[in-house]
């Protein structure tokens, strides 16, 4: 499968509204399960078997935004590819937890990447909703790391 058609498939996922895809064939298997959109696994198939029809299941029901605790949260995402850690030593107490008020410039957390370690600061006041990353887990560039509702409209 190249690039091309895993994009078509994704697009047609999106369109339809399905929540989860199965694909199998005998020179790959492909499951997607959407919530992000996380390409669950994608693996050569060493068997040659017929491919079974597509699975697409639909989406469980909508979320209201007064049930979503995170609307109207912000994202704080990786600038960098490296280790998340969430404080400056094993021992330490972490930068921010789930419940803090953070201020702008306010250190979140750090990233290490090649042997230098990089502190992330907030880029607003706030209150932190969620930590979307454990520590010392790779992080991607980009890759959100945290939730933060702002004290007030950015």
């Amino acid at each position: 499968m190249n690039p091309k058609e895993l994009k078509a498939i994704l697009q047609a996922m999106s369109e339809s509204g399905a929540f989860e895809l199965s694909l199998e064939t005998p020179d790959f298997k492909l499951s997607v399960r959407r919530g992000g959109a996380i390409i669950d696994e994608l693996a050569p198939v060493t068997t040659a078997t017929s491919a079974p029809a597509p699975v697409i299941t639909t989406p469980p029901p909508a979320v209201k935004e007064k049930e979503n605790p995170f609307a109207g949260c912000l994202e704080v995402k990786s600038p960098i590819v490296g280790t998340f850690y969430r404080s400056p030593a094993p021992e330490a107490p972490a930068y921010a937890s789930e419940g803090d008020h953070v201020r702008a410039g306010q250190v979140l957390c750090i990233i290490e990447a090649m042997k230098l370690m990089n502190e992330i600061e907030a880029e607003f006041d706030g209150i932190v909703r969620k930590v979307l990353v454990e520590n010392a887990e790779p992080v991607e560039y980009g890759q959100p790391l945290f939730l933060i509702e702002p004290d007030h409209v950015l």
